[in-house]
């Protein structure tokens, strides 16, 4: 409800902590940006409960995203992808933490999130430390205990002709051999 609503929602995954907004309600994803102290043009991210809600968002999908989703998700994994009919990019991921995929499929709205922290500070692997990193600008703290990985996803770009990682998080080694 309160992701319905325009809320934040600080949410854990199996790699850190995370804050979510609805990604349909501008307010909210600005909200999300001034508590994070992240600037309004850098992209968030959408999340979803399931690699099928993942299929359905309308983005262009290359056999090297497919082979990573197959392999990777639900996990640590966000792909970038190509929007359909659309110009830009959209980040993608489906995590494989049972709170967090309980959430997403109950908000029934789209939803963008980021690392629960202040941009620039590290990621927070407690609901504690999101909460203190975000002071109160979240409506909501679901707290399921300490990340199980510490460290954020694996960003691989697939909107070109070859996947690239732009970040290295967890699970990269075995996501660039899958990659080369």
């Amino acid at each position: 409800a309160v992701l319905r609503q325009g809320g934040l929602v600080v949410f854990p995954t199996e790699t850190v902590y995370g804050v979510g907004a609805r990604a349909d309600d501008p307010s909210a994803v600005a909200r999300l940006c001034e508590a994070k102290g992240r600037p309004a043009d850098k992209p968030l991210t959408l999340h979803l409960a399931t690699v099928e809600a993942a299929r359905a968002v309308p983005v262009e999908w290359p056999p090297a995203a497919q082979a990573l989703a197959r392999r990777f998700w639900p996990g640590p994994l966000t792909l970038v992808l190509r929007r359909r009919g659309a110009a830009g990019t959209v980040g993608v991921r489906v995590p494989r933490h049972p709170v967090a995929a309980a959430l997403l499929a109950a908000a029934r709205v789209p939803v963008v999130a980021s690392s629960a922290n202040r941009s620039g500070q590290p990621a927070p692997t407690t609901a504690e430390a999101a909460a203190q990193a975000l002071g109160g600008a979240v409506e909501r703290v679901l707290d399921a205990g300490p990340s199980a990985v510490g460290e954020p996803s694996t960003v691989v770009d697939c909107s070109g002709t070859a996947p690239v990682i732009v970040r290295a998080g967890a699970l990269h080694r075995e996501i660039a051999a899958v990659c080369a």
